[in-house]
């Protein structure tokens, strides 16, 4: 069975589209809820089979020469390239992406398969001097073997290529397991574009469905799990993971900051905001959840953020060119909303939007936030920009601190100085200086402190403490 560009259900294990046994899903246009697909839930023999020849594709695979690996990724990075119109429109539809945000993804993408192939034939070994005569300290970097990868839907062509390419340039194998939401554009047609390049088969195996991720964790042969996805499912992936002392990366959720200091470009503060907390409808990690704005500048920057909101529009990105598409669901726009609420009742004060229309919501602003309120204390995931406003530097960075997650930070200041020193003072596994929180380069290391993460970050040189284990190899020489 092929996938020959339209939206089969199928899985794909050992080079080939197959079928099985497990239920079938509707996929839906997240605009509409047209029926524009099917998927295959993978039942456990699947993921069986699955991590079996991922396991026997792995032996042969490291031992490939690195320019091989690399050759291979670069003809991936070609293909998709050359694919992305039909990557961009099942985005649209599958994913809820405006057409920038599509493009932009699938732009990112490419950049992760050439990197990767830089990787391949990077390199991985260090002589270290001994205190024994004639003995030779190899340490080696050693792919980890299998990966069960677990994506999220949200960025569902990236998330997967930012760590499945490293891993397999690196000389693992990779098992896929896309989200229920995203089963084509995060998973089957990734698989098309890495048989089209030359892949070995069984090197990446794509299960869809739900269950096949709670398998795949308790799967003794799968030496790792990387996760991107909910707190709460990333802490029940570490417990499940515990027994048997297997490797777990998790990317999880983050309530991300941006401080707006007294001396900072108030419009420049704004658009970067704005363009953190309501780009792809404030659905990724490192969306601006909160606004910490010195009292100074507060009226103005209220001003200005909500002119900000107020000029986006919102609608079906698959019929028309608009700011904002659909929400995941209606649940998830049902659950914003009553945040937005629950936080009124208690003093905040809605300032633009907080309107919806079936799954469309309306870039919200609101004002007077405070910590104890739903929309300060918890990750949002909605176009809602909260606005809390402080009287110091000091009360910014307690509020700023004051939470569990610590994943991106934004500061805003004309003073660099200032604003380095705050910076310094962030708890956060990255920080923005006159920047949004919504950033991301594939060369430079991405990840969160705190319960935002656990284990490496990914990204450049990072992966390779990601997705390989250190050997020491000595070999004693005869002395003469």
């Amino acid at each position: 069975m092929t996938l020959s560009g339209s939206l089969q259900r199928a899985l794909f294990i050992d080079g080939e589209f197959v079928g099985s046994d497990g239920e079938i899903s509707p996929v839906t246009d997240k605009a509409s809820g047209e029926v524009i697909g099917e998927s295959i839930t993978a039942t456990d023999v699947d993921v069986d089979r699955a991590v079996a020849g991922a396991v026997a594709a792995q032996r042969e695979w490291y031992t490939t020469p690195a320019t091989e690996r690399a050759a291979i990724l670069r003809r991936g990075g070609a293909i998709l390239e050359r694919e992305a119109g039909r990557f961009k429109e099942i985005l649209i539809r599958e994913g809820g992406a405006i057409g920038p945000k599509a493009e932009g993804e699938i732009g990112a993408s490419v950049i992760e398969f050439f990197q990767a192939a830089e990787l391949a034939t990077t390199p991985l070994g260090e002589i270290i001097p001994s205190g024994q005569r004639g003995r030779v300290n190899i340490v080696e970097r050693r792919p980890v073997g299998v990966v069960g990868l677990i994506t999220a839907w949200n960025a569902p062509v990236h998330i997967a290529m930012r760590v499945l390419a490293p891993a397999i340039a690196l000389g693992n194998t990779v098992v896929l397991k896309p989200a229920p939401e995203t089963p084509f554009t995060g998973g089957l047609m990734l698989a098309e574009v890495l048989a089209e390049a030359g892949l070995p088969a069984g090197v990446v195996q794509v299960l869809t469905g739900g269950p096949a991720g709670a398998r795949l964790v308790s799967h003794p042969q799968v030496d790792m799990i990387h996760f991107t996805g909910s707190e709460d499912t990333g802490r029940r992936i570490n417990v499940a993971a515990a027994p048997l002392l297997k490797r777990v990366a998790l990317e999880l959720g983050g309530n991300n900051a941006s401080i707006v200091l007294a001396d900072a470009d108030v419009e420049l503060a704004a658009r970067c905001g704005a363009g953190s907390s309501f780009g792809h409808q404030g659905q990724v990690c490192i969306a601006t959840g909160r606004h910490i704005v010195l009292a100074d500048v507060a009226a103005d920057y209220v001003a200005a953020l909500s002119a900000e909101a107020a000029k986006l529009t919102v609608g079906d990105p698959y019929t028309a060119a608009v700011d904002l598409g659909p929400m995941l669901s209606q649940r998830q726009v049902d659950k914003a909303l009553a945040m937005v609420s629950s936080s009124v009742e208690l003093g905040a004060r809605v300032v633009e939007g907080g309107t919806a229309d079936g799954v469309f919501l309306r870039p919200t602003v609101v004002d007077q936030v405070r910590p104890g309120m739903v929309l300060h204390d918890e990750e949002v995931f909605a176009p809602i920009a909260p606005v809390t406003v402080v009287d110091s530097v000091d009360e910014a960075l307690k509020i700023v601190n004051g939470t569990r997650f610590g994943l991106s930070t934004a500061v805003f200041s004309r003073d660099l100085d200032t604003a380095w020193s705050v910076a310094d003072q962030v708890r956060s596994g990255m920080v923005h200086v006159n920047d949004g929180t919504a950033l991301h380069e594939s060369q430079v290391p991405f990840g969160g402190t705190a319960a935002s993460g656990l284990g490496d970050d990914l990204g450049g040189r990072a992966n390779i403490d990601l997705l390989t284990e250190r050997r020491w190899t000595s070999l004693q020489r005869n002395v003469l």
